[in-house]
């Protein structure tokens, strides 16, 4: 049962790798997914020293010792962006949706608790291009690129201290591809040769995650939770395909004319150490803070050091509930507020960008006032380093 369970959730991949369409997707592997269920993600995004007996925190698998005796958790995300991107000259405006994560969640033993689902490590899509002119001759080069990578995991926590200390391990299967493509139209067609490079990285490998809480209680309705998580690094099994195909007119079909698939060329993911912290008073006040580090600088993409650099990310939120226990629907909700900041683990061009966020969410009881529908709202600012686009776009390499 859990295993079909676990394959029907691989599914949902297909589905969830195009939640952007940002120029900034075509280097590395594409943009990085904020990996927190629920309250977390109204909270600017925090999960690593968060505990909570209703919610599924796959950001830090010590977590997962939380749930009730006796609840069976099952949880999805379907998220909607709108996006505006301007380098100065050119600007564009794009709508993307889809689902996101899902995941389910349920006790062994008193002291075991086990999870399983699929979300997102990273997204790529986009699509931009420019007209260039050379001896008279008139050309369109095009860039798009789509796909992503999925993490599909399966998780245990113990409670090795009861209700103080807990510790949990993801084990994940992490699989996805990335697509990019680079399109040469030359005018007329009637007269020229067109050309389209299509190049593809198949990723297939395992991973794992660790994660340790201490909670210390503070009085009968208050307590003080802090964890750790560590993701070893991890040089990732790839396959590396391109194709390149030639276009006698507008209507012609493809020629292929080269192909070539690599496996030699190493991909790597960074180790990564996060803490976190939070404060709570039971059924009224949530207060949490992350901080993340990733030694991206040390991983190599397509065999090379020179494309990341070292990535932080901070990010604090609050949920606050009025009356948990009124008949009151308003005064039933949990309210949810918070930042984040992180640094782009990308060099373009030896430069980046540094992005900086703010959510609001509720979550909203329904009749059981057990089961909850989270909503979030988020604004998230990109600031690159000046010179990180050129006026024709990102520079293919």
């Amino acid at each position: 049962m859990i295993v079909a369970g676990i394959l029907v959730l691989s599914q949902f991949s297909v589905v969830a790798q195009n939640n952007t369409n940002s120029p900034y997707t075509r280097y590395g592997y594409g943009e990085l997914a904020d990996r927190s269920f629920g309250a977390g993600r109204a909270m600017g995004g925090v999960g690593i020293g968060l505990r909570s007996s209703k919610q599924i925190n796959p950001m830090n698998p010590a977590s997962y010792t939380s749930i009730d005796s006796m609840t069976f958790i099952f949880d999805f995300g379907v998220a909607g962006q709108l996006s505006w991107f301007n380098d100065g000259i050119n600007s564009q405006s794009n709508i993307n949706g889809n689902v996101e994560y899902i995941a389910l969640q349920f006790p062994i033993t008193k002291r075991i608790a086990f999870s399983a689902g699929i979300l997102p490590y990273s997204y790529v899509g986009y699509s931009y291009g420019s007209v260039l002119t050379d001896n008279d001759v008139e050309r369109v080069e095009s860039f798009s690129g789509k796909g992503g990578l999925n993490d599909l995991y399966a998780g245990l926590s113990i409670e090795v201290w009861k209700k103080r200390l807990s510790v949990g391990a993801n084990f994940g299967y992490f699989f996805g591809s990335i697509t990019h493509s680079q399109d040469v139209y030359v005018y007329p067609f009637t007269t020229s040769v067109s050309e389209r490079r299509d190049q593809t990285v198949d990723i297939r490998d395992f991973k794992m995650d660790f994660g340790i809480q201490y909670t210390h209680p503070i009085s009968k309705t208050e307590s003080f939770t802090i964890g750790a998580t560590f993701s070893p690094s991890k040089k990732l099994n790839t396959e590396t395909t391109t194709n390149t195909y030639q276009y006698v007119s507008s209507i012609s079909s493809g020629v292929l004319t080269k192909g070539d698939t690599i496996n030699t060329k190493t991909y790597d993911l960074p180790n990564s150490i996060g803490v976190g912290v939070s404060y709570e008073k039971r059924d009224k006040l949530l207060l949490a803070a992350d901080f993340l580090y990733e030694d991206w600088s040390n991983a190599r993409f397509a065999g090379s050091k020179d494309d990341f650099k070292n990535r932080i990310r901070t990010a604090a939120g609050v949920e606050y509930i009025p009356d948990h226990f009124n008949r009151s629907f308003v005064k039933r909700i949990r309210y949810r507020a918070g930042v984040h900041y992180s640094n782009s683990y990308l060099k373009i061009q030896e430069k980046s960008y540094n992005e900086y966020g703010a959510s609001i969410g509720f979550g909203l009881p329904l009749l059981d006032n057990r089961s909850l529908i989270n909503l979030s709202f988020e604004y998230v600012n990109i600031n690159p380093d000046k010179g990180t686009l050129s006026s024709g776009g990102i520079v293919d390499r």
